[in-house]
């Protein structure tokens, strides 16, 4: 594809969290939960953003949405930098941009009905009269699995998979172009995550929608994601398109991170040994110089502790920040 078909470009994305010391110090900590991360997704596409919990991958999302204001970078949407607009410039891109948030229950009002939660987006962007709007509401209930009498029900009455359901037509309900998934399968029952997960797959083809899929599960991303990102303490590590990545890992925390995916066939299971990373992850408050992973590494080197490694082409949209390579 052309340049032109992208949707989303991150550029030196970082986003910083003030901490103080203390009531009386003028010293200032910084916790950096993003640091200097870039990347791009095409439109139509799903890039998954994969790592171990505290490695920045919600927070990410969160700040390309402008949920968080970022600290530095640009966020290019559609060929606009959206980074620095102001609250009332960033409206028009509320109504394309949208999330799934990773606890349903917790992100759903539950003095609302269903049928309030899902026209609240309706009425703040003010898209349609109260027909409309009801019309709309029943559509996307039933869009998502859902019967649309539910609309005067409370979030209460509803199982996980039903309120997942409910988010999702939440999300949809003014017309976005590009999704952050952060998580949306991750607190409901296995049984239910592959339902979740196709039923995103089908609006996607049919919607022509734009994903950021953020999880822990890497075989769900596989199935998912056109490209993946990995991430490790703020950094991006690696990224390549989905198969290739699987096939032919780089990084070291990738391959760690693959080597832990179950395996049905005991035989194979016993070929793919796990490996196992031992040490502690260091603080996101102060990072060590150089290669933010090296004392996880068993093949770390001299120049791993002083030099931070950028992230280098290894052809076919492969890239990967180790000084291996």
């Amino acid at each position: 594809m052309e340049k032109k078909d992208t949707l989303i470009e991150v550029k030196n994305l970082s986003k910083f969290f003030n901490i103080n010391k203390g009531i009386f110090s003028k010293n200032t900590s910084y916790v950096k939960a993003v640091d200097d991360v870039s990347f791009s997704i095409k439109k139509g596409e799903t890039l998954g953003l994969v790592g171990e919990s505290g490695c920045g991958k919600t927070t990410t999302g969160r700040t390309l949405l402008k949920l968080y204001e970022p600290t530095a970078g640009e966020i290019i949407y559609d060929g606009k930098d959206i980074a620095k607009l102001s609250p009332k410039d960033m409206l028009p891109y509320r109504r394309k941009m949208q999330m799934i948030f990773q606890d349903p229950y917790a992100s759903l009002n539950s003095r609302m009905t269903v049928g309030d939660i899902i026209a609240e987006p309706i009425e703040i962007h003010k898209l349609m009269n109260k027909n409309e709007k009801l019309e709309r509401v029943q559509y996307l209930l039933n869009r998502v699995g859902l019967n649309p009498d539910h609309a005067s029900r409370y979030p209460h009455e509803f199982s996980g998979g039903q309120r997942q359901r409910i988010g999702i037509a939440r999300a949809l309900a003014v017309q976005p172009q590009f999704i952050v998934c952060d998580e949306p399968i991750s607190a409901l029952d296995v049984s239910i995550q592959a339902q979740v997960v196709n039923m995103l797959e089908d609006l996607q083809d049919d919607l022509g929608l734009t994903y950021l899929f953020i999880a822990h599960d890497l075989s769900m991303v596989k199935h998912i994601s056109n490209k993946i990102g990995v991430m490790y303490l703020g950094k991006l590590v690696e990224i390549a398109e989905s198969n290739e990545l699987y096939k032919n890992p780089l990084h070291p925390y990738t391959k760690a991170l693959l080597s832990a995916i179950p395996v049905p066939d005991p035989d194979m299971a016993a070929e793919n040994k796990r490996i196992m990373l031992e040490g502690e992850i260091p603080s996101p408050i102060d990072p060590p110089p150089g290669c933010r992973f090296r004392n996880r590494c068993r093949y770390a080197k001299p120049i791993c502790s002083e030099v931070q490694p950028e992230l280098k082409d290894m052809g076919g949209e492969h890239k990967v920040a180790c000084h291996l390579y």
